[in-house]
């Protein structure tokens, strides 16, 4: 197997030598699963466009929609121009219409596409005397473009709506003003403010428990336009208190990068689909685990997977907005992109030391495709650094 130099974490260079196995990557569709799953994609960053990247993205087009492709033929869903697309963090909602466009017609070509995108109110600047109507007005105008364009909507977590609501009430008015008016049941994704801190005190409620019971109280208001609810706050315990007060009919699907594995898997009075960003960087592994659950295998099925959230968990680590350098980064060493690039500079938000940790993880979760090529890029960006 591979040999490179890897920076330790006592500041020294050591030897790391690999070990993992090569992952299962089978063509598969989402009828093999026994859950719903998505996973949340990247963009792919034109490294060659003349360009300002932190103020004005370029997008390589071909190897973004390459990369869904190979998503699709894993038999994962696509959670589209959502955050780990960089989504208020590189990528404005002009690019994100482009991206949503572009991969709808991408999945029309297909029988077993599936794929939904996120609708929000990120061209909306917060400003002193914006107003909630204002916010409906935001809203609208993304899910009209979604829906015209013949998509699925997740409803995106509000920055503008955050700063500026008084109370729960707020909230209610908001989302019950655009759940009344969307052609087909939706995703609302309640995004925790550990991945994005401006959410902070979201649903009018300074802690979770709170905002859970009104959250939970707009679902059950308009639970016929709702399919299921996503939410991100890394905690199991929180997202199976929730999963349990449900109302009939509406899906909890995990958003917890640091738990999948146990909340997919279920107990017994219920399980979690998923919409995970983590599926992005373990597509493969995803998607055997999954097939193994689809056979009646529990025990694969935590084989295949377990390992991964070691990695996931390192991936996602505070600062946890940072977590798209990782999954990047993942799809760089796999061989799914020529470069290391980001929109928005986003490369450089975690350190050469959290690299090569996440490195040796990816080793150890057997989810590099190609180790050699792995570990030849790796110690590229290893000799650039002044790692020789």
């Amino acid at each position: 197997m591979a040999e490179l130099l890897l920076p330790a974490e006592d500041g020294t260079i050591e030897r790391y030598r690999l070990s993992g196995k090569l992952p299962d990557i089978a063509r598969r569709r989402a009828s093999d699963f026994p859950r719903i799953a998505f996973a949340a994609a990247h963009v792919v960053a034109d490294a060659f466009a003349d360009n300002d990247p932190w103020i004005d993205p370029a997008i390589d087009w071909e190897r973004t929609l390459a990369f869904r492709h190979s998503l699709w033929d894993l038999g994962l869903g696509v959670a589209e121009a959502m955050d780990t697309a960089q989504r208020g963090m590189g990528l404005g909602w002009p690019q994100a219409q482009e991206l949503i466009r572009r991969a709808l017609k991408e999945a029309e070509g297909r029988d077993d596409a599936l794929i939904a995108c996120g609708a929000g109110t990120d061209h909306l600047v917060p400003a002193a005397g914006l107003t909630l109507d204002d916010i409906i007005r935001a809203y609208e105008g993304q899910v009209e473009m979604v829906e015209g364009a013949g998509g699925r909507i997740i409803l995106m977590a509000s920055r503008a709506l955050a700063a500026i609501a008084q109370s729960p009430a707020d909230y209610e008015k908001v989302y019950g003003r655009i759940l009344s008016q969307v052609k087909e049941p939706v995703i609302i994704h309640w995004l925790g403010e550990m991945f994005d801190p401006a959410l902070e005190g979201y649903w009018g409620q300074p802690n979770h428990e709170a905002a859970m019971d009104i959250c939970l109280d707009i679902l059950a208001a308009h639970a016929d336009k709702v399919d299921g609810i996503k939410i991100s706050l890394l905690s199991k315990e929180k997202e199976i208190s929730m999963r349990r007060r449900l109302p009939k009919g509406v899906r909890m699907y995990t958003g917890d990068d640091f738990n999948y594995a146990e909340l997919i898997a279920g107990d017994e009075q219920g399980h979690s689909d998923a919409l995970l960003g983590i599926f992005d960087a373990i597509a493969p592994a995803a998607s055997g685990a999954l097939a193994a659950l689809g056979r009646g295998s529990e025990n694969e099925f935590f084989d295949i997977l377990e390992p991964t959230v070691a990695l996931s968990r390192h991936i996602f680590k505070a600062p946890t907005r940072f977590y798209k350098t990782g999954v990047v980064f993942m799809a760089w060493l796999n061989g799914l992109q020529e470069h290391f690039r980001m929109v928005g500079g986003q490369e450089s938000a975690r350190s050469l030391k959290h690299l090569a940790t996440l490195f040796r993880l990816a080793d150890k979760a057997n989810v590099l495709r190609d180790p050699d090529l792995a570990a030849t890029r790796m110690a590229r960006l290893m000799a650039l650094h002044g790692v020789i």
